[in-house]
């Protein structure tokens, strides 16, 4: 990781002024002629630096999101013998590999943000302007490593690049403790709710988001080196900061779940709170790409998706209270459709310019080639556009491009927000009538659920069902069993041996007509290797080789918080 982390340190500088791209999210700089010294020197100059914060960065962590977020969670099934789904993940896994470069470029360009505002900005720059781009680089800052520090436990705190550059340090740095990790975390978003504005230009972060942010920060914290119960004083301030957010922030949950994730409807939805913005511009790493890993093959109408295979857990549509051997859908929950595809499915918004799509296997009734064949009987909806042109284009007037969208990918949403909230006022009891808890678990609930019946009561697995229901394959669920598994281990781990991750024998015969259901037979898989060592996942080896300091045996040490100004 060091070496990558270096090399990325020392290349910062170059890419800030090298990124191409079109549209707002990845504007290049407007002259040909510009050095660190001379660039920012207006508002825009300013902002056009922290562009890439929201995109770039990101990109080789957009398989690591899904597989880690919910491939590991038991929501998305890649097959029984996929690492992720037996939990033999090793260090050499290459999304691993990505996903610690990305999450570290993140924190790079977030320093050099930073330090070259704070050091750079000509008298033209207005200190407001200012505060808002070191805000969005702080909280984009905390971001990343509230991921490093949930997917990897014990990391090293870099919180200057010239600092590690000048030292040399950067093959040698410690691991910190995770509540120092965590404290860090803290600090830099309480000091990005002060530097930010209520609110942003279109798609930007604001105080609410980094509030937002830091209320589920708390509550993850809340757990750490406790046994069996958590922090008070970190559920409360989990509680304090969502009510933020619920009370000031003027925008409301999305009344229809599907459009949270479409171009046209959700890219700028108030409901998201922060959200990777991505472009498709002449730079690769400016694009979304996820759509190729999760949709049918064919599913562009341009060869460029390859997800036909993968697809949804039996375990996770159980939880929704559907059964793929069923001729028949419950579609009670209107989040079930949004986030799964089953036999007989339609949907208007896919290759809307032939009618729609509706999930079959007779080869007839097939789009370009597009069988549904996964063997849970579940594909992925979430993150597909479809049709390059018949969705795509129709969504926002442009062509889509192979492996290339520009569909937001939504990191914190509201209805989380709503979810914190609740979990932090049940806190360590059994169970809570609290109404404002109950207010705000139902408001989620009744937007997906025609004429709900509100709960009057609510316990810990009422919240952790509500949350995998609301954000599955949004890259979050796994998170929240490294959340409890820092105060009952236990209990993480029995949840996940009891998932179901296995597969249909047959089920493709069956939907085409070939075979009885008798003939389908469960092909069931629990993961039975599931231990408390699972919740932290193993450095890539080439972190290991350029940083021995990262290995198990190497004890975390405390940060010094006296070197940083807050």
């Amino acid at each position: 990781m060091k070496n990558i982390l270096k090399y990325k340190l020392w290349a910062l500088v170059a890419i800030l002024f090298g990124a191409t791209a079109c549209e707002d999210f990845l504007d290049r700089p407007t002259e040909d002629a510009f050095n660190i010294d001379n660039f920012y020197q207006t508002n825009e100059q300013c902002f056009q630096a922290a562009n890439i914060l929201y995109n770039s960065p990101w990109y080789d962590y957009q398989r690591g999101f899904l597989w880690i977020g919910d491939a590991l969670a038991g929501n998305i099934y890649k097959g029984t013998d996929d690492i992720y789904q037996n939990f033999n993940l090793n260090s050499s896994n290459e999304d691993l590999v990505n996903a610690s470069s990305s999450l570290w470029l993140v924190n790079g360009h977030a320093n050099a943000v930073i330090e070259n505002i704070s050091a750079k900005a000509g008298p033209g720059v207005s200190v407001e302007v200012k505060n808002t781009v070191i805000g969005e680089a702080m909280t984009m800052k905390a971001l990343a490593y509230f991921y490093l520090v949930r997917i990897w436990g014990e990391v090293p705190i870099i919180h200057s690049n010239t600092a590690v550059i000048g030292a040399g340090t950067a093959n040698e740095l410690m691991k910190n403790k995770l509540e120092d990790v965590y404290e860090y975390i803290e600090r830099t978003l309480l000091q990005a709710i002060e530097l930010l504005p209520e609110q942003n230009a279109q798609g930007r972060i604001h105080k609410y988001s980094a509030a937002g942010l830091l209320a589920k920060v708390y509550l993850t914290r809340s757990g750490v080196n406790q046994n069996g119960s958590r922090d008070q004083r970190y559920l409360d301030l989990a509680k304090q900061y969502a009510k933020m957010v619920i009370d000031e922030y003027p925008g409301k949950l999305e009344p229809v779940y599907g459009n949270l994730f479409r171009i046209s409807t959700g890219n700028f939805n108030s409901e998201n709170l922060i959200s990777w913005r991505w472009v498709i511009s002449d730079q690769w790493t400016s694009q979304n790409s996820i759509q190729s890993d999760v949709a049918l093959n064919n599913f562009t109408g341009i060869a460029d998706t390859w997800g036909g295979w993968r697809g949804i857990t039996i375990d996770l549509q159980k939880l929704f209270g559907e059964n793929a051997l069923s001729s028949t859908r419950q579609n009670v929950d209107t989040r079930r459709k949004a986030t799964m595809m089953m036999w007989g499915d339609h949907y208007p918004y896919f290759w809307r310019h032939v009618g729609g799509f509706t999930a079959t296997m007779d080869d007839d009734n097939n789009v370009a080639g597009s069988p549904f064949g996964v063997p849970t009987g579940a594909n992925i909806v979430k993150h597909i556009v479809g049709h390059v042109e018949g969705d795509h284009k129709a969504e926002n007037g442009q062509m889509g491009e192979r492996m290339a969208t520009d569909l937001a990918t939504h990191i914190l949403r509201l209805a989380d927000v709503y979810l914190i909230y609740a979990e932090a006022i049940l806190g360590n009891n059994v169970e809570t009538t609290d109404a404002e808890a109950l207010k705000y678990f139902n408001a989620v609930r009744s937007r997906a659920i025609a004429n709900a019946i509100p709960v009057t009561r609510l316990d810990f697995k009422m919240i952790f069902d509500e949350r995998r229901k609301e954000l599955a394959c949004e890259g979050d669920n796994w998170f929240d069993f490294v959340r409890l598994s820092y105060y009952k281990p236990d209990e993480a781990v029995e949840m996940l041996r009891n998932q179901e991750r296995g597969s249909y024998g047959s089920i493709y015969s069956y939907y085409k007509g070939e075979a009885t259901l008798a003939d389908v037979e469960l092909w069931s898989f629990k993961v039975s290797n599931v231990n408390a060592s699972v919740f932290k996942l193993p450095f890539p080896d080439v972190d290991l080789a350029m940083n021995p300091n990262l290995r198990k045996e190497v004890d975390a040490v405390p940060f010094d918080f006296s070197t940083i100004p807050y």
